[in-house]
């Protein structure tokens, strides 16, 4: 008889379910504080619905994805529980979601700290315009092409295609950091 949705499961049924070995389980646990299974009399382990989910995104991230231990560490720190739940259900419209809303909630730079010259239009987290495929304004009016010497702005799609470039490099740094 299987059991319901809710009930508890032991150590061996979730290494089963999941395909993972019972020590990789114990091991998780003692790197990820968020795994927390209930212990019974005689330290036997009884993991709950919401901690098998969230052990199958962890499992995903590292096995499918790549990811090491200390870069799942640093989306559930960014991202919380619930991100690596709804990647380990496969729900990508809650992925989605939840990186939109960590997006909207990510504080603004003081006015200190932003750049000069670019007014309302700062492109901060996303571009905000969608660039040209012209490579920095080539083929394009004299007003919209590249910066003259001497000029104190950009124009809408250099700072976007800049802006572009910076999300790739950083993306760039955090796969080199996770190898190293």
């Amino acid at each position: 008889m299987d059991k319901s949705p809710d009930a508890f499961r032991t150590i061996s049924e979730v290494a089963e379910d999941l395909d993972l070995p019972q020590h990789v389980l114990r091991f998780w646990e003692t790197r990820f504080n968020q795994i927390k299974p209930m212990k019974r009399g005689g330290g036997r382990r009884y993991y709950r619905p919401q901690d098998v989910e969230l052990i199958k995104g962890i499992r995903h991230m590292l096995y499918d994805q790549g990811y090491t231990i200390k870069g799942v560490l640093k989306l559930l720190r960014e991202n919380g529980n619930h991100f690596l739940v709804a990647i380990g259900n496969g729900d990508m419209a809650a992925v989605e979601a939840i990186s939109q809303r960590r997006q909207a909630d990510q504080v603004p730079l003081t006015p200190a700290a932003q750049p000069r010259g670019m007014d309302d239009e700062m492109l901060v987290g996303q571009p905000k315009v969608k660039p040209s495929r012209r490579f920095f304004g080539l083929g394009k009016t004299e007003e919209e092409g590249p910066v003259q010497p001497g000029a104190s702005k950009l124009s809408r799609d250099n700072r976007a295609l800049l802006q572009e470039a910076l999300f790739d490099l950083l993306e760039c740094k955090r796969l080199l950091d996770q190898v190293r």
